[in-house]
Formats: C-alpha cells, sequence, structure tokens
C-alpha cells in the first residue's frame, strides 16, 4: 500500500485514510499496537480532518516498507497444471503451458491481495477457475482464438471480495470461469 503523501495539501482524501486504517490494522495484525490502542487510533484516523491529525493516529508506527509485487509463474510443456485448497495466491500469477488441462481452484485459497491478475498463455487444453464466492471478475483482458469463454456473473454479490482480472490467450481450448458455492 502507498504510503501517505508528502507535501500535499493539509485536508486529507478517502485514499490517505484508507491508507491509514490498513497500516494500523497491519500494525494490529504484527503484534505492534494492542487491541485498546488499535480501536483509540482507528477512531481517530476515522475522525481525522487534516493531515496532522492523521499523522498523530499513526505516531510510534515502523515505517511501512514499500511493497515488492509478488509474481509467480507456472509453466508446463504437457499435463495438468492443478492449485486447490490453501495456497498462497500471489500478486500475478501467471500460467503458461502448451498443451494439457489447467485448473485453478482459489475458494479455499490464501489471497492476500485485494487485486489478482491471472495471466493466462495457453496452447491447446482447457482451463477452468473457481473462484471464491465474493470475487469479482473481470476478463476485459483475455483473448479466445478458438472457443469461447463461460463465465456468468453471479445474481447477487456480497461487497469486499478481491478482484481477479483474468487476461492473456487461450488458444484451442475453453475457459470456464465459476464462483464456488460456499
Amino acid at each position: 500500500m502507498p504510503p501517505l503523501s508528502d507535501g500535499s495539501p493539509s485536508l486529507i482524501g478517502e485514499d490517505d485514510r484508507d491508507t491509514a486504517v490498513r497500516r494500523l490494522q497491519d500494525a494490529y495484525a504484527e503484534g505492534l499496537i494492542p487491541h485498546e490502542e488499535l480501536d483509540a487510533r482507528l477512531h481517530q484516523a476515522l475522525l481525522a480532518r487534516s493531515r496532522e491529525e492523521l499523522l498523530s493516529a499513526l505516531a510510534a508506527l515502523p515505517e511501512e516498507q514499500p511493497a515488492v509485487a509478488a509474481t509467480s509463474t507456472i509453466e508446463a510443456a504437457g499435463g495438468r497444471i492443478r492449485r486447490r485448497g490453501a495456497w498462497r495466491v500471489p500478486r500475478v500469477l501467471k500460467v503458461e503451458s502448451a498443451y494439457g488441462r489447467v485448473r485453478l481452484n482459489l475458494s479455499r485459497a490464501i489471497i492476500e491481495h485485494p487485486v489478482v491478475d491471472l495471466e493466462l498463455r495457453l496452447g491447446t487444453g482447457g482451463a477452468r477457475i473457481t473462484v471464491p464466492r465474493d470475487a469479482v471478475v473481470d476478463v476485459k483482458g483475455l483473448r479466445t482464438q478458438w472457443k469461447d469463454l463461460r463465465y456468468r456473473t453471479p445474481g447477487r454479490s456480497r461487497p469486499g471480495g478481491p478482484e481477479i482480472r483474468i487476461s492473456g490467450v487461450m488458444g484451442f481450448g475453453r475457459l470456464t470461469i465459476r464462483h464456488s458455492r460456499r
């Protein structure tokens, strides 16, 4: 998450407030501040109107480390690519397969990023991706060459889930995307 911008006017925007709240929640999760202090600092950050008030809510927290985009690549010349269960999903996941089936189940996966980019480079063979029930799926960056894409948006979605952006190229296979039922 980006640090609070220096040199901005004394009034703060929602992005600065959201960044401060995330930093406080992270500090609590890492055991740097107790629960009672978290409540007080969150209250202060949510009611802050000026930059100085917001910075005082973050006082004595360690400096935020710059975020490094976590990128991982799964490659297979042939055969099957399969991920399921409680696996950690990186910020950017590249899946490359010349031929074979791809099965990615993110329903029980550990998704630490609000946006996950899945880049598919598939020759022949189909792919099936199961996303969490509350996920928002964006397939605008995907190009299919032979078969169509099978994805139906859920009738009712709950806010707060991760955004899964799927891009890349599908050769002679079909991509099926579905939301988990749990």
